[in-house]
């Protein structure tokens, strides 16, 4: 089961390649990833009906019992069929279906498979912390599917209900999950679960909990209203999500805990009283749809409610019923809703009341749509007509009133389907008196395989019910209650038969009647409107974020500060005191020479906090952030040193670059009294924080963690340096969140500042229009800029010989004669390729020595640092020539893959292995699979600089240009008087004090 996923992960990201190398016929390439777990499905069925289902498990979190699951049991098996081969016939139709070189379709290839293989791990786990990943992934996925056209308005809307909808669901479900795994008797396995279930009296909450995720998964009342507004999608994501894959996740969990919990009082009247209303709610609405997907919607709306209605019943027979239905509806469904794609490609309208006479210009789709429909309104010799009867059966023979109940819903709502049924067929190909035969585009003959397939399988499968008894009879066996049912074409006269009959006379009255009936329902107004209600729920609720925001949003930074600073000495104070502790022995210093750094340190905060120039305050700031790195080295953390060192480096680099868009100075502040205000806060949290860390150290009971990490490291990590390895083995998931946190960072960073794409191309120096160097330069200077230019292009200019090794920095003669220095370009010359492999020795080294993958890429971060510094924006596109995003995302896959490769192996996420590899004459390669994962980090790192440069340095630097002046330089006034302008600064730079209020 884990190779099939990796198969689809796989196929999901190669996808996008294929398709936009080769065009939309890799689709039928693509489908043979959903193609492969049907295959697969269909060998194990000797094993799955004998009861000898494949189980595969594997450890993820030991410490709380928790592990990745995978079983294939009879509903997972027949689950596994349908996600796998519906969702390869529509693959294959979207070979067909999309217009060449349509847009987006690179990655509607890669999320379509990416969705199959959610949902292939939705329906074969046994554990419900993965079954709520792969629910979710299914909600991402979905969200993209539905929102593909994403330039229409109306796309996007559907999208977001949908997603907003469904997260809804998904959350309360996993608040009910968490509550049955932890209640007495309770269980993170659905098998668990479903044997035996907790004994408490929150069970009824975590029931209804669980029930609210399925039901909005599958559209039932309230939520069905983001199905039919899903149908904004293309045609092909209709056939699958809406149809085989998505909706049928709730129908699938409901199915899977009946067994285990359909007696329940708050499960039995929950699904009866949604169910009910949605199957009778669904057809209703259908009845008066004029285009053709939103009435197979409002059907499927219908037909969903049918299906829980039975599936969720405690009886076997229908149980029985309700697997039947769940595998006709995925076939006659996804055909229909096929059909209707070749209808609207051929006749460019989906309006029926706009079609006519297609059962002339087009009798094979007019006979495919048809077998569908008759198997969806329940004809024999149908699917639909078998397991309808078995429904029927099953309900008249329980006989209780809770049955009388349903059966009558049943028949209400399969009227409604016969009605609606009939509308669609001769909406979609009848003959209209009053129009003519409709004009239609020659047809792709491929795209009928998919729907004809699916269709003639809708009559196969209604031929042979024996057949099908016998795969889902031993799932419908652990249901509770009841004698077996029986699926079967013809089971006597008897009441199932007089229903039947009247439904099909009362459907085709109330198809006969149409134009009446769809007058009333538009003189009838639901007093409870469901899309109604959700939109003006999200307009109260923007209402009350932009309420609520205005109130504690002000605007003054210092009133922020101020809140969180005297929260935390609040609850923090006041637990400290509570717990009646107090500090322990305390040693001021080990060697004087502490002290003098920490004097050294206090001092540059107290400066930094009186200074008035902000780039004074932050060179103050720095040299407390390398006081602090010679405080780390003086205890004998050289790792940590060296971390802080390049940190404080690299953040002291932003704020100048963002400085320059700053005043020179900060605000003054006319009031005194906030000044002091400001000055008590600081020490009061100050001297708070220093009394929380003294009596901390007191309050521990137990060894720390920490004394264990030496040995963990050695033994587990294989390596010595204790630092590195906690990063990448012994708290990896932390690095995993870190840089994670660092890719959107940076991304949100770079939305800020930047005008444009992002991902255009890079400009290089020998970019530059000849037309712009006039504009910046003048005279000789420009002359010899343009003769630069013209030589990195590569042009025939005259050039002495070695003239261009004489240049320490490519793109340096872009850069303003005032701005450059050939001292510092030699320099940069000189120590930017010792640098990137110092860097390259610090990752190598790391894992046993002071370094890792974190200071390997700030090093190469300052390196990259330097040239720009020397060069100019366009000499850091020659030395980085890469999209920052591409190695932040590079990073972030990299760690990722190199944690789930040991789950292939039988391991767990994250584990490491040990690497010895003999070099023979240079000796022995010891080393550890962490490595992959921290030249993730490496590359992240890196990323991160780089896009920090670009955004802060670069655009900014461009954006000057385009304004008609280079970025404003940082003013420095030795006295800090205030008097000294900037020397040699271009025109427009800002140089006046800014004094008109905060910052």
């Amino acid at each position: 089961m884990l190779q099939l996923l990796t198969v689809h992960l796989a196929v999901a990201l190669v996808g996008p390649v294929l398709v936009r190398l080769w065009g939309r016929r890799m689709f039928a390439v693509l489908a043979l990833a959903p193609l492969s777990a049907t295959v697969w499905a269909l060998a194990q069925t000797p094993a799955v009906m004998a009861g000898d289902a494949p189980v595969v498990t594997t450890s993820w979190v030991p410490a709380l019992g928790i592990d990745l699951s995978f079983r294939l049991d009879v509903l997972g098996w027949f689950m596994v069929l349908i996600v796998g081969g519906v969702g390869a016939l529509v693959l294959l139709y979207c070979a067909w279906y999309f217009a060449s070189g349509a847009s987006n379709l690179p990655r509607f290839a890669g999320v379509f498979v990416a969705f199959a293989g959610a949902m292939l791990g939705l329906v074969t786990t046994d554990n419900t912390f993965a079954l709520y990943a792969f629910w979710e992934l299914t909600t991402v996925f979905s969200y993209l599917l539905i929102g593909h056209y994403f330039d229409r308005k109306v796309s996007r809307r559907a999208a977001m209900q949908a997603i907003i909808v469904t997260t809804f669901g998904g959350l309360v479900m996993l608040a009910g999950l968490v509550m049955l795994g932890e209640l007495p008797g309770g269980s993170y396995s659905l098998t668990e679960l479903v044997a035996s279930a907790p004994e408490s009296p929150l069970l009824p909450i975590a029931i209804v909990c669980v029930l609210v995720g399925a039901v909005s998964k599958s559209a039932l009342v309230p939520f069905h209203f983001w199905l039919p507004s899903a149908m904004a999608a293309p045609t092909p994501v209709s056939a699958y999500l809406h149809a085989a894959a998505m909706v049928k996740a709730g129908v699938y969990l409901v199915a899977r805990l009946a067994p285990g919990y359909s007696t329940l009082p708050a499960w039995q009247w929950t699904l009866l009283v949604l169910a009910s209303a949605t199957m009778i709610l669904g057809g209703y609405r259908a009845l008066r749809q004029h285009d053709l997907k939103l009435l197979l919607a409002y059907g499927t709306v219908s037909q969903l409610g049918f299906l829980i209605l039975l599936v969720g019943q405690p009886s076997r027979a229908v149980a029985l019923a309700g697997l039947a239905l769940l595998g006709a509806h995925a076939m006659f469904k996804a055909a229909l809703f096929l059909s209707v794609g070749i209808v609207d490609a051929a006749a460019g309208t989906r309006d029926l009341r706009q079609l006519s006479g297609l059962v002339r210009t087009q009798p094979f789709l007019a006979v495919v749509a048809g077998l569908a429909t008759a198997s969806m309104i329940g004809l024999p010799p149908f699917a639909g007509y078998v397991a309808k009867e078995a429904a029927l059966e099953g309900f008249v023979h329980d006989g209780d009133p809770t049955s009388i109940m349903l059966l009558a819903v049943v028949v209400l709502g399969s009227i409604l389907t016969v009605a609606y049924g009939l509308r669609f067929w001769w909406g979609a190909f009848g003959i209209k008196k009053d129009l003519a035969d409709t004009e239609v585009d020659r047809e792709a003959w491929p795209m009928f395989a998919a729907p004809t397939v699916l269709a003639v399988a809708g009559l196969a499968a209604g031929l042979v019910p024996a057949l099908g008894e016998r795969l889902l009879e031993p799932f419908a066996d652990t249901y509770p209650t009841g004698d077996p049912g029986h699926l079967t074409l013809w089971g006597g006269f008897g009441w199932p038969v007089v229903l039947t009959l009247a439904v099909f006379v009362l459907g085709a009255l109330l198809f006969v009647a149409r134009t009446r009936v769809e007058a009333a329902q538009g003189r009838v107004e639901l007093v409870l409107d469901a899309d109604v209600a959700y939109r003006q729920t999200m307009r109260r609720l923007d209402r009350a974020s932009a309420y609520i925001t205005s109130f504690t949003q002000r605007g003054s930074l210092p009133m922020y500060l101020s809140i969180i600073l005297l929260t935390g000495v609040v609850v923090g104070g006041w637990a400290a005191l509570s717990s009646g502790r107090t500090p322990g022995p305390v040693r001021p210093w080990d060697t004087p020479v502490q002290l003098v750094v920490g004097v050294i340190v206090i001092l540059g905060a107290i400066l930094a906090a009186r200074s008035r120039r902000r780039m004074k305050a932050v060179l103050l700031l720095g040299a407390c952030g390398y006081g602090v790195a010679v405080l780390f080295e003086l205890q004998g953390a050289p790792d940590l040193a060296l971390t802080q060192v390049l940190v404080e480096t690299i953040t002291l680099v932003v704020f100048v670059l963002v400085l320059r868009r700053l005043p020179p100075y900060f605000s003054n502040r006319p009031l005194a009294a906030s000044r002091w205000w400001r000055a008590a806060l600081g020490v009061l949290v100050g001297a708070f924080f220093a009394f929380l860390a003294l009596i901390i150290p007191t309050a521990r009971i137990e060894a720390p963690i920490s004394v264990y990490f030496p040995a963990e490291a050695y033994e587990y990590g294989y390596g010595k340096n204790i630092v590195n390895v906690t990063l990448v083995d012994i708290r990896a998931w932390d690095t995993m969140g870190e840089i994670s946190v660092l890719l959107v960072a940076a991304t949100g960073v770079a939305s800020l500042v930047f005008r444009r794409l992002r991902g255009g191309r890079i400009e290089r120096a020998r970019d530059v229009a000849s037309s712009d160097l006039g504009g910046v330069w003048a005279g000789e200077e420009s002359g010899r800029l343009m003769q630069q230019i013209a030589r990195l292009r590569g042009s025939d200019a005259p050039a002495a010989e070695g003239q261009r090794n004489r240049q320490w920095l490519t793109a340096g003669a872009t850069l303003a004669p005032e701005r450059r220095s050939v001292i510092f370009e030699i320099t940069t010359r000189l120590v930017f390729h010792t640098m990137i492999v110092f860097s390259v020795f610090l990752l190598f080294s790391g894992h046993n020595a002071p370094g890792g993958g974190f200071a390997a890429g700030l090093v190469a971060g300052i390196a990259l640092v330097v040239r720009y510094l020397a060069g100019g924006r366009y000499e850091l596109a020659e030395a980085a020539p890469i999209n920052p995003g591409l190695l932040l995302g590079s990073g972030l896959f990299l760690s990722a893959g190199a944690g789930l490769v040991p789950v292939l192996f039988g391991g767990q996420v994250l584990q490491s292995a040990v690497l010895d590899v003999d070099l023979g004459p240079l000796g022995e390669l010891h080393g550890s699979t962490a490595l992959f994962f921290d030249i993730g980090v490496y590359l992240v790192v890196i990323g991160l600089a780089l896009d920090v440069l670009r955004t802060l340095g670069a655009e900014i630097d461009r954006q000057g240009e385009t304004e008609g002046s280079a970025a404003p330089d940082v003013a420095y006034d030795a006295d800090d008087d205030g008097d000294s302008a900037l020397a040699g600064a271009p025109a427009g730079t800002n140089t006046t004090r800014d004094d008109g209020g905060a910052t």
